[in-house]
């Protein structure tokens, strides 16, 4: 099922998984705003202020930018650091790469199918992984397992 709010992006679906090219001045013109900045930009929202930070729902989160599959409800946890967080990822709905900005170090989580920037990912995680992936909610689609 696709989200309406996606109508008029023509690259968002959940059962496609080929690899997208598609230039940030394309994306600029169909993603909102906020979207646009952190997904493609890589900003961060503000911690705390994001619609999943605190949002226990089950069901699936996919790319908010191409619709790709991310992560599964029942492996978020509460981490208490501002954003929504998450010790398991899809491992073929992500990639990683290395992140130098800001004077850190750090592994930054991108969607696989359309290069958008989700988050970064940390090893200071709930088992049975330790891995934190701190995500955008910005960044993220929700789809309740009530609507399947």
């Amino acid at each position: 099922m696709e989200n309406s709010t996606h109508t008029n992006n023509p690259y968002y679906s959940r059962t496609d998984k080929t690899k997208l090219n598609v230039s940030n001045e394309e994306w600029r013109k169909i993603l909102p705003p906020e979207v646009y900045a952190i997904a493609r930009e890589a900003n961060t929202e503000y911690p705390f202020t994001g619609k999943y930070n605190d949002f226990d729902e089950l069901g699936e989160y996919y790319c908010a930018v191409c619709g790709n599959h991310l992560f599964r409800s029942s492996s978020k946890f509460a981490s208490s650091c501002g954003w929504p967080s998450f010790y398991e990822a899809d491992k073929d709905g992500v990639i990683y790469k290395r992140d130098t900005s800001h004077g850190m170090e750090r592994i930054e989580v991108l969607c696989k199918r359309c290069d958008s920037h989700l988050g970064h990912v940390f090893n200071d995680g709930p088992p049975p992984t330790g891995m934190r992936f701190c995500m955008n909610s910005a960044s993220l689609d929700f789809e309740p397992d009530s609507r399947k």
